[in-house]
């Protein structure tokens, strides 16, 4: 059976739940609740199991903070026995507008310092990473306070669709494979 690990960039806490940041968070949440899966505290993370079609999804919320994500990562890829191209990385994009899907095989940290964390301890910037658009709205010297700003009502109104498009991405990544899923899904 092949396995995937899809991660979701997030910091934990209430206070952070509802923010920009925690987006890859809210993802993997909204496919646990579709799927009727749950999450357990597990070493470095939060984690939940999910089989489909001889596939096994391995998602995990690391407890690291964002900023040392990578070691979950590394941790959980090398524990499970998983290639670094069995790996998805969910995280918020400020270049990209609101809702925006792009997925990369390569690239930059981007000034993101859980993927800049990531990128350290894998000791390579050749992994998926799921980047969903944030938006950059917000006035000079304030980007702290808007990626762990609240989405706000016309964001809430327009989510759930975004991320029901989030959930077929990360199927399609696992059953389809990168070059189809980012050819379906990129810039939709």
């Amino acid at each position: 059976m092949k396995k995937f690990l899809i991660v979701g960039l997030g910091n934990i806490g209430e206070k952070y739940q509802n923010t920009r940041h925690n987006i890859g968070f809210k993802v993997l949440d909204y496919f646990a609740d579709k799927e009727n899966l749950v999450f357990e505290t597990n070493k470095l993370g939060d984690m939940a199991t999910y089989k489909l079609k001889g596939r096994t999804f391995i998602f995990l919320k690391p407890n690291t903070y964002m900023n040392l994500s990578g070691k979950a990562v590394l941790y959980w890829l090398t524990n499970e026995k998983i290639p670094i191209e069995n790996l998805l990385v969910i995280t918020d994009d400020l270049n990209l507008p609101f809702g925006s899907i792009r997925l990369k095989t390569k690239g930059s940290d981007g000034g993101h310092n859980g993927l800049k964390d990531i990128q350290d301890k894998l000791n390579t910037v050749k992994y998926n990473r799921f980047r969903f658009g944030i938006s950059d709205v917000f006035s000079k010297g304030r980007q702290v306070d808007y990626v762990l700003g609240e989405w706000t009502d016309d964001e809430n109104k327009n989510l759930n669709e975004r991320l029901e498009k989030s959930v077929e991405l990360i199927k399609s990544f696992v059953l389809a494979g990168v070059n189809h899923t980012m050819n379906s899904f990129n810039g939709k």
